[in-house]
């Protein structure tokens, strides 16, 4: 783990030569800082010489090719949290640790006059640690060749707008988000999408809160240009205040979103307003992309990376036993939870199965079966004396309170039948059980389980397996899905989140990973 919570950057080259520097300073860096790295850019300062003066680097094209490399170096150093500063004179919000430079001349002057920086840049306390990085004595101002085009400039928009998720933001939202502030003058609009706008994500059942994504786009905004005035929104249709808000004058793309901003300037037309200018950034490639996600950096590639990977610490139950250890596997139907189970159970987990506990519970002879009959009545009953569960579904189905009727019976010896298997599982001594019950977090039965893991699908491709596994109509099968706890519902209450949308090496792949991450909190709870 790096020393340093965060940390400042000063990088005093020219703007031309950082695209060739940036990997090798941000690697160095990352060694040092395990927070938010702020890193500020003055070409040509010399930090060894009279107390240098703070200033901001120039809004040229030169500035925007330094900070995409600046920004894709930081996305080859897994979790490196970059923020280039565009504009001195305000206290940051999660103040630096340690300071750093890639600047040449005597190492005590440099972190005499790194240490001055900080302090009339960004109010820095005196004593912080200052360190040069390796090969810093080798940099300098460059040559002529290194300088910019003096003429050139990026051009200026009293109101500039933007528009996006923002989930978890990442080395392309900062690009994005840097032009922006680069091209403001006055206010920057940005529109965050929430409501239906999500619902054909990847993954959308991960994507933080509107609240957080707005509070964590302000604190980046405010850090990275603070004169600016920022209006952030929530986005509910795909044009927003776009479309009626007569002062912007610039809206900020990608490639891939050009074609929405040539709508948004339709939409204004026919409401009487001037079209926006449209100013395109380029996509940041991820270095690191899977076979199954986007070759650019992109919140749905960090929503997948999330997959097996432990979301949110287990609550200790002092009621439960630390051995064997269970882990209540839950999803809707069609979700391929069945799937993730026997793969599980081939990495040595030992599996109980609370569908078919239920399935012995209704049997003649079983514990819930009597009950059942008395209930529903005998009209349920086959001839040969069993239940027919078609019938039983039917007089239910939609009826909360026959349901509960139901429920109120089978579920209590369900639950009686899981906690039999788990003493026989530890008399084995197996260190694992996977008890896979759709119907975990509706039972209750999360308090027999130390973790919650949920396999999800969209509600679309559930409904086409059903309808390919079990013969129903596109209609019923929607109704079954949507009759269930939905996956936000079940994410919310979940340790770890798994998903078979994609083919089966990816789900088994996913399933490694979360079993393997599950066997290093076992390993390190029994170290303690």
């Amino acid at each position: 783990m790096p020393p340093f919570g965060s940390g400042l950057l000063v990088l005093t080259a020219p703007l031309a030569a950082l695209p060739r520097r940036a990997a090798a300073a941000l690697a160095a860096a990352a060694g040092v800082v395990a927070g938010p790295l702020y890193v500020h850019l003055q070409p040509g300062l010399v930090l060894s010489g009279p107390a240098p003066l703070p200033a901001a680097p120039p809004a040229c094209p030169a500035l925007l090719r330094a900070l995409a490399a600046l920004y894709a170096a930081a996305a080859a150093q897994r979790g490196l949290e970059l923020r280039v500063l565009l504009s001195p004179g305000r206290r940051l919000a999660r103040p630096p640790r340690v300071l750093m430079a890639d600047a040449p001349g005597p190492p005590g002057p440099v972190e005499r006059g790194l240490r001055h920086l900080a302090a009339a840049a960004y109010g820095c306390p005196p004593g912080l640690p200052a360190l040069l990085l390796p090969g810093a004595e080798d940099g300098g101002a460059g040559g002529p060749e290194d300088d910019p085009d003096p003429e050139a400039a990026l051009p200026g928009f009293s109101d500039v707008v933007v528009g996006g998720t923002f989930d978890r933001l990442h080395g392309a939202h900062r690009l994005l988000l840097s032009a922006c502030c680069l091209l403001a003058r006055q206010r920057l609009l940005a529109g965050v999408a929430d409501g239906d706008l999500l619902r054909h994500k990847v993954l959308p059942e991960l994507i933080e809160p509107y609240e957080l994504r707005a509070a964590r786009l302000r604190e980046f905004l405010e850090d990275t240009k603070p004169s600016l005035r920022y209006d952030i929104v929530p986005l509910t249709d795909p044009y927003g205040p776009s479309v009626t808000d007569p002062d912007l004058q610039c809206l900020v793309v990608s490639e891939e979103t050009r074609r929405g901003g040539e709508a948004v300037n339709k939409k204004r037309l026919e409401n009487g307003l001037p079209e926006l200018s449209l100013y395109e950034i380029l996509l940041v490639k991820d270095p690191e992309h899977s076979q199954n996600e986007e070759e650019k950096i992109s919140s749905s590639s960090l929503r997948q990376r999330l997959l097996g990977t432990l979301l949110r610490p287990p609550q200790h139950n002092p009621a439960l036993p630390s051995r064997p250890y269970v882990v209540g596997l839950t999803g809707g139907t069609g979700s391929g939870k069945t799937s993730i189970a026997k793969l599980l159970g081939h990495l040595g987990a030992f599996l109980i199965d609370a569908d078919r506990l239920g399935h012995t519970a209704y049997i003649p002879g079983g514990p819930a079966h009597e009950q059942v009959v008395a209930a529903f009545g005998a009209e349920i009953l086959n001839e040969d004396g069993t239940i027919n569960r078609t019938v039983l579904g039917a007089k239910v189905f939609g009826n909360q309170e026959r349901l509960k009727s139901l429920t109120d019976i089978v579920w209590p010896e369900i639950a009686r039948m899981v906690k039999e298997q788990l003493e026989e599982a530890s008399a084995q001594g197996k260190a694992v059980c996977v008890l896979d019950a759709a119907v975990l977090l509706e039972a209750g039965w999360q308090d027999m389980v130390h973790e919650v893991w949920t396999a999800v699908i969209p509600e679309e491709e559930a409904v086409k397996r059903i309808v390919a596994r079990d013969g129903l109509n596109e209609e019923a099968a929607r109704s079954r899905v949507q009759s269930q706890m939905s996956n936000s519902q079940r994410v919310e209450r979940s340790h770890v989140v798994l998903c078979t949308l994609w083919e089966p090496d990816v789900t088994r792949k996913q399933v490694e990973k979360a079993w393997g991450l599950l066997q290093e909190r076992l390993s390190q709870e029994r170290s303690l």
